[in-house]
């Protein structure tokens, strides 16, 4: 394996891990785990697939096996570790923190179709493969994920509802 193949994808993998477990400690020791599978998996990927996807696919798997193999919760962060701009005032972090906290109660199959593809950009399709279900599953899914996570934001903040919370797909 490349490593210059890999070292271009580390930021997706860090944002989905970082969404998918809430914490960023365990998105990174998520993302370790995901590319030292891929070193040991290398030779199931087809070259000629996408490789973001299919680490993300590894990603998503090992986050299942974990998540059934790990029963305590030990938490979640509150914020990113990133700061924020300047120009972003206390509205804007509370209302970064309302969409974190919405993302949070989403049941996690709904959460990870709608980070894979308002977040990540994945068509519908890509999603599935990624996933492991049919797209119609993906669709479902995510129809069901905005509409809770419209309702979550509009109880949060009822002024805040200006625009749906869509990504339409070429």
């Amino acid at each position: 394996m490349g490593v210059e193949q890999v070292l271009a994808h580390i930021p997706a993998l860090r944002r989905y891990a970082r969404l998918l477990t809430g914490d960023a400690a365990r998105a990174d020791d998520l993302v370790q785990d995901t590319l030292e599978r891929a070193c040991v998996k290398w030779s199931l990927w087809r070259g000629g697939g996408a490789l973001r996807g299919w680490l993300l696919s590894l990603m998503h798997n090992l986050h299942l096996n974990q998540r059934r193999d790990w029963r305590h919760d030990e938490g979640h962060a509150e914020l990113d570790d990133v700061a924020a701009p300047a120009a972003d005032g206390p509205a804007r972090s509370a209302q970064r923190l309302d969409l974190q906290r919405a993302l949070e109660t989403l049941p996690d199959a709904m959460r990870e179709v709608l980070l894979l593809v308002a977040l990540e950009e994945y068509t519908y399709a890509e999603a599935a493969a990624i996933l492991g279900v049919p797209v119609g599953t993906v669709m479902s899914r995510l129809h069901r994920a905005r509409e809770r996570l419209r309702d979550a934001m509009t109880d949060a903040a009822p002024a805040a509802r200006a625009a749906p919370l869509q990504l339409v797909k070429r």
